[in-house]
């Protein structure tokens, strides 16, 4: 309800404007009563008003010098004047004011209920469009922080090479790619309990998250944080080391001690190699997760060990042991993790250690990729005391093995099925990236398909082209952009994947049969976003 105020130094006047209208019908309720202006600006100093129905010709303070004052300090006060003066000067100091609407006594019932009936729905508008605004607003931040924290995971994991600069600069992180930094992964360990009642990781895991992402948006080092979902209860930091290891030191005490205070847990942390630029980062976020899976309750820094920003699994033996997998050879997958182990163990222990962690994230990524994950009875990463256990090439590999041929399994025997379960994870992949530069080739050989047969195969499966599948579901996310944000046509083209926004604004029209302004401006009543006109 709007709080109104009257003002008249006529008791009788106020008690007829008050018969007059309906107010409880218009959303009104009249708060007071004054019968000056000093006695209005006392009331309005003690209780929110939202309309005033000030008389002009009082004693005391005439309403020119009310208005005056509300207008100074009540800017989003609605002001309605009635009087029995058609005095110039009245007139000029309402409009000078900005007062809603001016009327001469004797007032109607309908002409006064008219007027505070407009008063009353542009408050409304006005709220509704600020209202409107702040959730726009908050939607965009939420949105590019969404869209930044994607944009480091698929950096960290080494999956994307065309664009990554331009993309970093759109998410302020150009300057990054020149920096020196170190992850730091972090966790909370069954038995690093410091409390008195009994709780575990997992009732805290959102608590936790919450904690260390207010943690890292506080600190004066400015670190990124992100949470990658296939490591369900660890949160990774992107410190930078242009203030020496003293400076990363601290943070790693200041965050063990956030963590300890607030949730009486103590957290494990595990502290990656130092490395530079963007193309070493999967070197790092790998070996700061390696640390944090060796570590107990102390801190654990990843080996000191030369490294060249490569990881101990080459991307060639990697893509055929993805190969195997996806052919269903088993034997060969075997042979080669066989191989890459015995490697790794005559280097050293942490090597050997290193190559059966990248072994199981490859099996992971696999087995989220045809959206099958492990459960966390498989994830070496949750089972720190059982990789200290693998102590000989042949447990390695029976274990390493055993992944391979539950993640077979979880597949299908049948081809059918199997292919049936790529094309659901590609589609999957595309929904999560239709932002980037992506195109068929690439999605073959992510899913080690020859890219005709895949080509056919997606079309098979989903009835539509990977081109028209990509650009379906680019176009809904620009519709619900338009339709939820104030971004301009390049911003939107921009974050939907499209190259430019001529282009977007072209394929646009052509889908939809109106432009993405006319679109925002007047969006077509039957416009069904998620399924775009042909």
């Amino acid at each position: 309800m709007k709080r109104v105020l009257i003002v008249d130094d006529e008791p009788e006047i106020r008690r007829g404007l008050r018969l007059k209208v309906d107010w409880e019908q218009l959303g009104l309720v009249v708060i007071g009563e004054a019968s000056n202006g000093a006695e209005a600006l006392e009331r309005l100093a003690q209780e929110p008003v939202d309309i005033v129905i000030t008389d002009m010709n009082m004693p005391v303070m005439n309403g020119v010098s009310l208005l005056d004052s509300c207008h100074a300090d009540y800017p989003s006060l609605r002001l309605l004047v009635i009087t029995g003066y058609e005095d110039f000067q009245y007139a000029k100091a309402a409009i000078r004011n900005q007062v809603r609407d001016y009327l001469l006594k004797p007032v109607s019932q309908e002409e006064l209920s008219e007027a505070l009936s407009r008063i009353s729905q542009e408050m409304d508008e006005e709220r509704r469009l600020q209202d409107q605004q702040e959730r726009v607003q908050w939607r965009l931040t939420q949105y590019y922080k969404e869209m930044k924290e994607h944009f480091l995971i698929h950096t960290v994991k080494g999956e994307l090479e065309k664009g990554i600069r331009d993309r970093a600069e759109l998410f302020e992180l150009g300057l990054w790619d020149s920096r020196s930094v170190s992850f730091i992964t972090t966790g909370l360990r069954e038995r690093s309990f410091t409390g008195q009642e009994p709780r575990t990781p997992d009732k805290l895991r959102l608590p936790f998250e919450m904690l260390c992402r207010e943690f890292a948006a506080t600190h004066p080092m400015l670190p990124q944080v992100f949470r990658d979902l296939n490591y369900k209860g660890l949160i990774h930091f992107i410190l930078p080391l242009g203030n020496g290891d003293s400076a990363a030191e601290a943070f790693i005490a200041e965050l063990r001690h956030c963590v300890e205070r607030h949730l009486s847990f103590e957290p494990a942390i595990g502290v990656g190699q130092p490395v530079t630029g963007f193309a070493q980062w999967k070197e790092g976020y790998l070996s700061s997760l390696l640390a944090w899976n060796l570590s107990e309750h102390e801190v654990r820094y990843a080996a000191k060990e030369p490294s060249d920003g490569k990881a101990v699994l080459t991307e060639e033996r990697t893509l055929q042991l993805q190969r195997y997998l996806a052919r269903r050879e088993l034997d060969l997958f075997g042979q080669t993790v066989m191989q890459e182990l015995t490697e790794a163990f005559y280097v050293s222990q942490t090597h050997f250690v290193k190559m059966i962690f990248q072994l199981c994230l490859l099996l992971d990524s696999a087995a989220q990729a045809a959206g099958v994950p492990f459960d966390h009875g498989q994830q070496l990463w949750l089972r720190p005391d059982f990789v200290l256990g693998l102590d000989s090439v042949e447990k390695a590999q029976l274990f390493v093995t055993g992944l391979g041929r539950t993640l077979i399994q979880m597949t299908g025997d049948h081809p059918d099925q199997a292919e049936t379960s790529v094309i659901q994870a590609a589609q999957q992949f595309i929904n999560e990236n239709y932002m980037y530069d992506l195109n068929l080739t690439m999605l073959a050989d992510k899913y080690n398909y020859n890219t005709s047969y895949f080509s056919e195969l997606f079309k098979a499966k989903v009835g539509k082209t990977f081109i028209q599948y990509l650009t379906d579901v680019r176009m809904n996310r620009a519709v619900s952009l338009l339709n939820s944000t104030s971004l301009g046509l390049w911003d939107i083209a921009e974050l939907t994947g499209f190259s430019n926004a001529s282009y977007f604004s072209s394929r646009f029209k052509r889908m939809y049969g109106i432009s993405p302004s006319d679109f925002r401006q007047k969006p077509p009543e039957k416009f069904i976003s998620e399924e775009p006109k042909k």
